[in-house]
């Protein structure tokens, strides 16, 4: 017998053996028909796995994540199969499920919409034939020899990538079999709400993500247990589409790009340079007010720099290298990050404890050579600013400068909308792959053991991820979700142990001897492109009024009252009023309608009654505020935008 711990604490015990499918069916019928793996001592299990010994066991239902990569990973192959049933000469890549569903990558020239079409039919059919979905495992030579018969190039590759102990696994369902360590369910019967959800084609995917590797054709694709959940998944979809920053941005006149600038290098209109332009000066004003000394250092600097912080060493094929280190007497290097300058700035005079903490900010424009297949719109670019800083300070101040980092982090999230809506994630390092990083499993675990016992005081609910951290130290990421569900990092803490000593920083302490600080890298509001990119996201275009690019615009009912509408204009301008006007010989409804969709925060209309009055009739976000004086609006915007009111 073995004993089985599950979710609840309930302690049962089962004939040695026994399946996580037959300990499911113990306990009722109905648990059984919607488990779909195991998650067995932590680590997600086939529902056709043995228990051998005790452990802790928790069923994965579609309501858990794992159970819906469980349900989806078998979509994949319903998709790889109804590919290879229309054209079997395609050749088989890789099939994950992803948060939102799965997708395949298929070697053969891209996939038409009407190609597509057909392959969702088929897929529906294959569902309907209520295939046995079959697990089996073969030795290496033998797992060669099915897919060399079989023809498919790239699963071979996989399987030589292997390591050698590694356990070689088929799923088979019907005639079609797939190499897959699972997990996967017990038919395709389950899968009865399925969609193809690529627009006008396939799209295109490298072969391991590299470009060096063939140009794939990638098919994506969702399920659901029920129609129902479909149609809703579906409908949300539509309305991210609508929001999408990449979209929604070049309607707005936000950001355009161009093939001649180059991918990645986003042009900001006038209307995004503005949000950018208020955001950056909130966040200098507010950094000052907290203690932040700004710096300005330059956009590059000689592969010397780069040699002492590492960065040379573990981050060159993601920089912009100007020159040949085999020819050139001195090579330069755009920077990817600010940190070296500011130490450089930190080393060009002695320091004293009494000097420290130090809190250097500056908006720095940075360079990262992104691949092409990484990039999207503004959230992933090759050119970016950022909010980037450092706190040089000694061991004793490290917990309270952490904790006022994360504390101006949390001002600037609140402040933005966004606190409800960020997660938090320690990186940490990978013991198994200590060529990645600087330093020894020492100073690593000590690290980490500082920042997880800060987080705890902090109050932080945060996830932990290992082979994460920056080469140099463990960091708290910020994370964010887009539209689409792709989670993307916006802002980073980080504790750094090495580059003091690697700079040769130094303070002179109490007792006159010199010793290397400690650091903290840490941004206020991370990339500006991607938090641009972010609220466009969040607010569907329609800002908080202090962020908007124009914040008013006076819509004169006719030309009649067009001096009137100057009027209004030039005094909102005088107190820093954001405001356009719209002289056009139109009607007063084609205008409202061209003003609400550029989502701009208040129409002031004004007519003959107004101008007698010295009022405005005042319109904002689809509601009709009626009529107020002039000033009496001033004064109410004004409010709004000094206290950064969210509506």
């Amino acid at each position: 017998m073995v004993n089985i711990t599950l979710k609840d604490g309930t302690i049962k015990s089962y004939e040695k053996g026994s399946s996580i499918l037959d300990i499911a069916k113990g306990i009722s019928e109905g648990l059984a028909r919607n488990t779909f793996a195991g998650l067995v001592n932590g680590q997600v299990m086939d529902i056709r796995t043995p228990i051998e010994e005790d452990c802790s066991l928790s069923l994965l239902t579609f309501d858990t994540q794992e159970g819906k990569k469980a349900f989806r990973h078998t979509g994949s192959h319903i998709l790889a199969q109804a590919v290879k049933r229309l054209y079997p000469n395609t050749k088989l890549a890789i099939g994950p499920a992803t948060d939102e569903g799965f997708y395949y990558d298929f070697d053969r020239e891209p996939f038409t919409s009407e190609e597509l079409a057909e392959i969702e039919k088929e897929m529906k059919k294959i569902v309907k034939e209520d295939l046995k979905i079959e697990r089996f495992e073969l030795p290496r030579e033998e797992a060669l020899k099915l897919m060399k018969e079989n023809d498919e190039p790239y699963k071979i590759e996989l399987i030589n990538d292997l390591p050698e102990e590694a356990t070689i696994s088929f799923y088979k369902q019907g005639d079609f079999v797939d190499l897959c360590a699972g997990p996967h369910l017990l038919s395709t019967k389950y899968l009865k709400a399925i969609k193809i959800l690529n627009d006008g084609g396939s799209s295109g995917a490298y072969w391991k993500g590299s470009e060096k590797n063939k140009m794939l054709s990638r098919i994506y694709a969702t399920a659901f247990p029920k129609a129902s959940e479909l149609e809703a998944y579906l409908e949300q979809r539509e309305e991210a589409k609508k929001r999408d920053h990449n979209r929604l941005g070049r309607e707005l006149g936000i950001f355009t790009t161009s093939e001649d600038i180059g991918q990645g290098l986003p042009l900001l209109m006038p209307k995004g340079a503005k949000i950018i332009q208020t955001l950056q000066r909130f966040v200098e004003d507010e950094e000052e007010r907290r203690g932040y000394s700004l710096t300005k250092t330059p956009l590059m600097a000689k592969n010397d720099l780069y040699k002492i912080s590492g960065h040379w060493q573990h981050y060159k094929e993601g920089m912009f290298v100007l020159g040949d280190e085999e020819k050139d007497a001195e090579v330069f290097a755009l920077r990817p990050m600010t940190c070296p300058f500011q130490y450089t700035v930190y080393n060009a005079e002695q320091h004293s404890y009494r000097d420290l903490p130090l809190r250097y900010g500056e908006t720095s424009t940075l360079f990262r050579n992104e691949s092409s297949g990484e990039m999207h719109g503004l959230i992933r670019v090759r050119q970016f600013t950022i909010s980037e800083g450092h706190i040089i300070c000694t061991k004793e101040q490290l917990g309270e400068e952490f904790k006022g980092a994360v504390d101006l982090i949390n001002f600037m999230m609140n402040t933005l909308g966004i606190q409800d809506e960020v997660t938090y994630r320690f990186s940490k390092w990978d013991p198994n792959n200590k060529e990645k990083y600087e330093g020894t499993p020492e100073q690593w675990e000590q690290t980490q053991s500082i920042m997880r016992e800060l987080l705890n005081e902090i109050g932080l609910q945060f996830t932990e991820a290992e082979g994460e951290a920056a080469f140099y130290g463990p960091k708290l990421d910020i994370q964010f979700k887009n539209v689409h569900g792709k989670e993307d990092t916006i802002i980073t803490v980080q504790i750094d142990f090495l580059q003091g000593k690697l700079f040769n920083m130094t303070y002179v302490d109490k007792d006159g001897e010199k010793k290397n600080p400690i650091i903290i890298h840490r941004t206020s509001i991370g990339c500006y492109e991607r938090t641009l990119a972010m609220l466009i996201e969040k607010y569907a275009g329609n800002f908080p009024t202090w962020l908007a690019p124009v914040q008013a615009i006076v819509l004169p009912l006719s030309e009649k009252y067009h001096d009137y509408a100057e009027s209004v204009v030039k005094k909102l301008k005088d107190n820093g009023i954001r405001t356009n006007v719209d002289y056009r010989a139109e009607k007063i409804g084609y205008k409202i309608r061209e003003a609400r969709l550029q989502r701009i925060p208040f129409l002031l209309v004004v007519g003959e009654k107004e101008a007698e009055m010295g009022e405005v009739a005042i319109k904002s976000r689809g509601e009709d505020l009626g009529s107020k004086n002039i000033d009496e609006f001033l004064q109410d915007i004004k409010e709004e935008i000094d206290k950064k009111i969210i509506k």
